[in-house]
């Protein structure tokens, strides 16, 4: 890997980058945000796992149709709402998130549509993934194969993108469970249920590894410049107001009464 001296030099453009660890996943999506809605820079976040398990939904998703709100209530999963689009993940400690948050310019000849910008970020990873499975871009998925490891969401404005990744390093099959089949799943799920549907990238690279060779492989796009993020900044110092927000129980449980409204309506019109 080029030297931060001899990057400059080629002129490539200036990225930030941020690396975490454990960092809630709230926290994550609030300081993404942050800098998505205010900064003017260039940023890279990797956060290597997050805390207890979380299930965050894109900003149009419906609870009643992603999720089985009931064993969500009874375990009390927290769920998120965040403030980009996309389907929806359960994340854990075994979740390994990466973030690009770019300015329009800042990739030369890129077009800041959603497919454009998902082709140009699998470039990435074709890099840190080369000669380790048969790593492809499957629609809006990053899979080995037809499995899938790396789900992602993404938010355009008129000067700036954001594009991020959960990782499936690992995973607990029992936390799957929480998550409905999705109405609009992409056509080569072929409507597989979560176990036969995805796998874990823990089986094809060392964790450390996967983080190393994404900023080096990052680094041959962008001049990257360490820069450390204080979790533990007083909140009251903080101006901006996110979007992105925890559902609250009550929401829940409303959700799953009008679920239950639904059904029941339907097996009275069926009879």
């Amino acid at each position: 890997m080029a030297t931060l001296f001899e990057t400059r030099k080629l002129g490539l453009p200036l990225m930030n980058l941020i690396r975490l660890e454990g960092l809630p996943i709230l926290k994550q999506l609030h300081l993404e945000e942050e800098l998505f809605r205010t900064s003017k820079d260039n940023w890279c976040i990797i956060n290597d796992g997050t805390d207890d398990p979380t299930i965050v939904m894109g900003i149009s998703g419906k609870p009643a149709e992603l999720l089985d709100i009931q064993p969500v209530l009874h375990d009390e999963i927290p769920v998120i709402r965040r403030f980009t689009g996309g389907g929806t993940v359960i994340v854990d400690p075994g979740t390994i998130f990466a973030t690009f948050i770019c300015n329009k310019e800042a990739v030369p000849g890129l077009q800041p549509y959603p497919r454009p910008i998902m082709s140009w970020s699998s470039l990435i990873y074709e890099q840190v993934f080369q000669g380790i499975g048969n790593f492809r871009l499957c629609e809006n998925d990053y899979a080995f194969g037809d499995r899938k490891f790396g789900g992602n969401a993404q938010s355009i404005t008129k000067r700036r993108w954001i594009h991020h990744t959960s990782f499936l390093w690992d995973y607990d099959a029992r936390n799957m469970s929480y998550l409905r089949l999705p109405k609009r799943a992409p056509e080569y799920r072929m409507a597989r249920d979560h176990m036969e549907f995805i796998c874990r990238l823990k089986d094809y690279l060392p964790r450390s590894t996967f983080i190393n060779k994404t900023v080096e492989a990052l680094g041959t796009h962008f001049s990257l410049e360490s820069v450390v993020y204080e979790a533990d900044k007083d909140p009251s110092a903080i101006k901006f107001m996110p979007t992105t927000r925890q559902l609250t129980r009550e929401e829940l449980e409303e959700a799953l009464s009008a679920t239950d409204l639904e059904n029941c309506s339907a097996q009275f019109a069926s009879l």
